[in-house]
Formats: structure tokens, sequence, C-alpha cells
């Protein structure tokens, strides 16, 4: 029971900095979107340990544990498109798979050549 209460705590605290962050985007009418000043704002709370990464650590767990089920809303809502996916959006979906095999091509060959500057 102790551990649910302090993953909800924890979600609590992040949701919390992910509306700061809304909220500094709305009010200073800023073309950076919210969570992407949240984000900013809990990494530099992080560095200078005004917050500690245990304070967040249960809630972020569980968060990422689950980031697949914040993908199925948007994997449903494709399929208001589907007559579009089936004809000229089809190149889209070649064009997705093509850039995600060549980044996780890249990635690797970057992480490898650095491992093998990094034993050298």
């Amino acid at each position: 029971m102790l551990n649910i209460c302090q993953v909800i705590i924890h979600i609590i605290f992040l949701y919390c900095i992910y509306r700061i962050g809304n909220w500094i985007q709305t009010a200073f009418d800023l073309i950076i979107p919210g969570s992407v000043i949240g984000m900013m704002i809990l990494f530099i709370l992080l560095t200078t340990n005004v917050i500690k990464a245990a304070w967040i650590e249960k809630g972020a767990n569980f968060i990422i544990n689950n980031l697949v089920l914040f993908f199925i809303p948007a994997t449903v809502g494709l399929i208001n498109y589907l007559d579009f996916f089936a004809g000229p959006g089809f190149l889209l979906i070649l064009i997705a798979l093509f850039c995600t095999l060549l980044v996780i091509a890249s990635s690797g060959a970057a992480s490898q050549w650095m491992l093998g500057r990094k034993e050298k």
C-alpha cells in the first residue's frame, strides 16, 4: 500500500511540473510546447539537486514501464484515416519505417565507434 501511495505522489509531482511548463508556455505565449518547458524545468531541478532523483524515481519508472498504454489512443485514432493510408499515405508508412531503420543503424554505428574509441 505504501509503495502505491509513493508512486501516486511521484506521478502527481511530475504532473505538477508538466502543468507549470504548460502555464509558462501559455502565460508568455511561447512557441516551445509546455511539456518541453516542463522537462527543462525538471532537468534543471535534478541537476541543481533541488529535488533528488529518488523523490520521483518510483513514479517515473511506473510511467516508463507502462508507456505502451499511452500509444493506444493514437493508434486507435489512425483507424479514422485508413482510407488515406490505403492510398498515398502508404508512402508515409514506408518513409517512417526507412527513417526508423536509418536512425537505428546510425545510432548503433555511432555507439560502436564511441566504444571502440573509449577502449583505445
